[in-house]
């Protein structure tokens, strides 16, 4: 008995001890993955149950980030930010076909319009997710005055401008808990696990293999996929 107590014992410090380095190890990371389960509201949409994305990987070193949610197969839609080459766009995969549209800074990217006019009001509650300490803000839109929608940022990851192409710029904190409207249906992102690596360069570079179309164009697509 006093062996096992002596086990337990070592077990528990150990898993404090490997605890306490991998938050302190986390402090600070400029590089890496936070992996993202979606969650939805409304109908399934023109992609169906069965191949409706169910995570996202959102990319990042210093000041550059990707968003890449991926459906079946290699379709789906990404956002990339690299603000110290000014490149804010927006790819969408369609079963081979590529599309690609160049966004500008300080814009809502295409099929993200039902976020304009959205308030952000923070508060001053506190949680936890992923081992990072979080802040929540509430969302409110003008057409939807009885609605409130949270979200959670931390600022305990090393991200310079992690919103840039995304519309909460003004929360400067890396989001861990939110969503989008894209057209009428709510994407709800909330993360899962984050890994400090390498992440290459070449990801945050612009992709010349995509057909350029409008934003018009480009936001009428996404809707028509989600809605």
């Amino acid at each position: 008995m006093k062996l096992t107590f002596q086990k337990s014992l070592f077990l528990l410090l150990l898993l404090i001890a490997l605890s306490s380095c991998k938050n302190k190890g986390m402090k600070d990371l400029s590089q890496g993955e936070i992996h993202f389960n979606i969650t939805y509201g409304g109908p399934p949409g023109s992609f169906g149950p069965k191949v409706l994305p169910k995570n996202m990987i959102v990319s990042f070193k210093k000041d550059k980030v990707l968003f890449d949610i991926r459906a079946i197969g290699n379709s789906g839609i990404s956002n990339l930010s690299n603000p110290s080459e000014e490149i804010y766009d927006t790819y969408l995969n369609l079963i081979g076909i590529r599309y690609s549209y160049e966004g500008i800074d300080e814009e809502i990217p295409p099929g993200l319009a039902s976020m304009q006019g959205m308030v952000i009001k923070k508060t001053d509650d506190t949680g936890e997710i992923i081992g990072f300490k979080c802040q929540r803000a509430e969302v409110t839109f003008p057409s939807l005055p009885d609605s409130v929608y949270d979200i959670w940022y931390t600022d305990e990851i090393n991200i310079d401008h992690p919103n840039a192409a995304n519309p909460f710029k003004e929360i400067d904190g890396v989001l861990l808990n939110f969503f989008f409207f894209m057209g009428d249906r709510e994407f709800r992102f909330e993360a899962e696990s984050i890994y400090s690596k390498e992440i290459p360069d070449k990801i945050f570079e612009r992709r010349i293999k995509y057909t350029p179309i409008s934003k018009e164009l480009m936001d009428t697509l996404i809707t028509r996929l989600v809605k």
